[in-house]
């Protein structure tokens, strides 16, 4: 029975829009929204709408470009001015950290499965690799929900803990497919080849990630294109040749196109903007499109025989294994805390990347690779629903955030600025009170190197000068580059409805 391409249309737009909805209120509820958008899937798949979908080389095509994506969108949204204080933090984390956690996670999964009917057949390395699939993290749930409650982590965490996420990937991904390798030879392997490949092909991804990106930037302004649109598309494009030349150069491609983004979005290039802006759209319509074919993936009724081992598993993972990793990896660094250390390891969110590193050992059909898969699906929803809804409360409870406080993009004006301008754009609505300390702009009482730039009356937009008389409910946009003052000025005024966002 064929499917119409339209009914395949239909049927996408409907659960990319029940995406967007749960995304919606996996903000307002602090719900991580990697959790909402998995369970759409699972609702649409065989045990829930009927929806079938087995194909799983579709699935890990569609994982690997969003994941190559998701990775280069983070790159360029990363400010190295931000990480240079924590790259060394970031970089051990990302290698040694996930290292560790393999090989004691590996260990314990090796005795829980021993004493299951279902794992009793795993051996250490197949236990090993089940672990490397799940030994990165996902940070970009972790800040989705500090975003959305307005959370500002101190000490450098909020960097350190992108780098982290952003970098991590290559070394799992590493390990799970020398370990598949050395399962599928089936005989014993010269460990220190293994490791020179690991440490060759990181620094072959390494380098053609930074290469390429400052020819990528060089290329961009240079390359004088008349329909200003199609910047963004040549940004892509460089994201997806960065990824499949290291491939073909034998490097990591994952580590390559994370650097490659780090390295073009810190630097000045045409359309910066709107690249960064085409990147951050598209990154999240990666996520659904990810998130959703997962989802469509699993049989939520497969998952029952592995939920007592996976219990089991995630509590030594949350509990033991991650932090102990994180603590033994942060040893030489004297200028973490212990309290931070102890967040860091909270923050070990496993989210879709080991999902989609499951579905490698599903498709070159190994042994027990529908339980590993299942094991990592079960374990990544604990990781979600334990972690992913406790990363606030925790980070307070810890003294290592600021109170939570009112964060809101401009409405009335669609209007933003390059980051190499420090500032912040504010949108008051003029009310009675404001009014009586006269009627005109030049009467506000506004900080210095404070700047009224457009006023919106009704539908009307035009910009002011000092002898303009302001009514009520005139929405003014300010242009300023001291937040808090502006902030208690306008308290000072009795001011209603005012929004920040930094430019």
């Amino acid at each position: 029975m064929s499917i119409s391409i339209e009914l395949i249309l239909l049927g996408l737009s409907i659960l990319f829009f029940l995406s967007i909805l749960a995304g919606k209120a996996g903000y307002k509820f602090g719900v991580p929204v990697l959790l909402l958008f998995l369970a759409v899937g699972m609702f649409s798949g065989s045990d829930g709408l009927g929806i079938q979908f087995e194909n799983l080389h579709a699935a890990q095509t569609v994982g690997t470009i969003a994941l190559c994506i998701i990775l280069f969108s983070g790159g360029m949204d990363t400010k190295i001015s931000d990480i240079r204080p924590i790259i060394s933090h970031g970089v051990v984390l990302a290698t040694v950290g996930v290292l560790l956690t393999a090989a004691f996670t590996g260990v314990v999964i090796w005795w829980v499965c021993g004493m299951t009917n279902e794992g009793a057949g795993i051996g250490l390395v197949t236990s090993l690799l089940l672990a490397s699939t799940m030994s990165s993290t996902d940070s970009a749930s972790v800040f989705a929900i500090l975003r959305s409650k307005g959370i500002q982590l101190k000490n450098n965490l909020r960097p350190m803990l992108e780098l982290e996420s952003g970098s991590n990937d290559p070394m799992a991904y590493m390990l799970t497919i020398t370990l598949l390798e050395i399962i599928k030879l089936g005989n014993e392997p010269n460990y220190w080849a293994v490791a020179g490949t690991i440490i060759m092909q990181l620094a072959i991804g390494a380098a053609s990630g930074f290469l390429l990106g400052k020819f990528a930037v060089r290329i961009i302004n240079h390359l004088k294109v008349d329909n200003g649109s199609l910047y963004p598309i040549l940004v892509f494009t460089f994201c997806i040749f960065i990824f499949s030349f290291t491939y073909f150069i034998r490097g990591n491609g994952y580590l390559a196109v994370y650097i490659g983004g780090l390295v073009i979005g810190n630097s000045r290039f045409v359309h910066k903007r709107s690249s960064l802006k085409f990147f951050d759209g598209l990154a999240w319509l990666s996520q659904i499109l990810m998130f959703l074919t997962l989802g469509l993936l699993v049989n939520p009724h497969e998952l029952i025989p592995v939920i007592i081992p996976g219990l089991i598993i995630s509590v030594f993972m949350i509990l033991f294994t991650r932090p102990i990793s994180v603590f033994i990896s942060l040893l030489p660094f004297r200028d973490m805390s212990f309290k931070s250390k102890l967040f860091i390891s909270w923050v070990g969110l496993r989210g879709a990347v080991p999902i989609i590193f499951a579905i490698i050992p599903l498709a070159e059909g190994v042994p027990h690779a529908r339980f590993i898969f299942n094991i990592v699906f079960f374990i990544t929803l604990v990781s979600l629903i334990v972690q992913g809804t406790t990363l606030t409360r925790v980070a307070i409870w810890l003294g290592l955030a600021d109170k939570p406080q009112a964060y809101k993009g401009l409405e009335e004006f669609d209007l933003e600025f390059s980051d190499e301008i420090k500032s912040v754009t504010s949108e008051i609505s003029i009310t009675a009170q404001a009014l009586t300390h006269g009627p005109h702009l030049m009467d506000l009482p506004l900080p210095e190197k404070t700047l009224v730039v457009m006023v919106k009356r009704n539908d009307k937009y035009f910009v002011p000068t000092g002898q303009t008389h302001l009514q009520e409910n005139d929405k003014l946009l300010i242009i300023t580059d001291n937040q808090e003052a502006l902030a208690q000025t306008y308290q000072n005024m009795g001011l209603g409805g005012v929004t920040f966002q930094k430019s």
